[in-house]
């Protein structure tokens, strides 16, 4: 996930500068990928980020973006430890102003 998402940062962003944030907790890894560029992702055209989305949700996690147009783009991507809790995906945290990026293909 996160080499895909810096490999869009250096193709798409015409950023000067790029974070990348990892931590576990509360049985789950969060993974944080922000840039300072142009902003303006957007998951409906082309098919990067739902590829994102389509990996962290095999893994039953979320994907979730944040990218409004002239401000930079954050990627936030939590992933259950050990297959989640009973198999359930992670749980957004409240208070959250991601907008979720909805996998390509159904989970059976």
């Amino acid at each position: 996930m996160v080499s895909e998402a810096l490999t869009n940062v250096a193709k798409y962003a015409q950023a000067t500068q790029a974070t990348v944030n990892v931590s576990v907790g509360e049985g789950l890894a969060t993974v944080e990928v922000a840039d300072d560029g142009a902003g303006g992702a957007d998951p409906r055209s082309g098919s990067g980020l739902r590829g994102l989305a389509d990996r962290v949700g095999a893994l039953d996690g979320t994907l979730q973006l944040d990218s409004p147009p002239g401000a930079g783009t954050r990627l936030l991507a939590r992933i259950p430890l050990g297959g989640g809790v009973n198999g359930a995906p992670a749980a957004r945290a409240a208070g959250d102003s991601w907008t979720p990026v909805s996998p390509t293909r159904s989970r059976a």
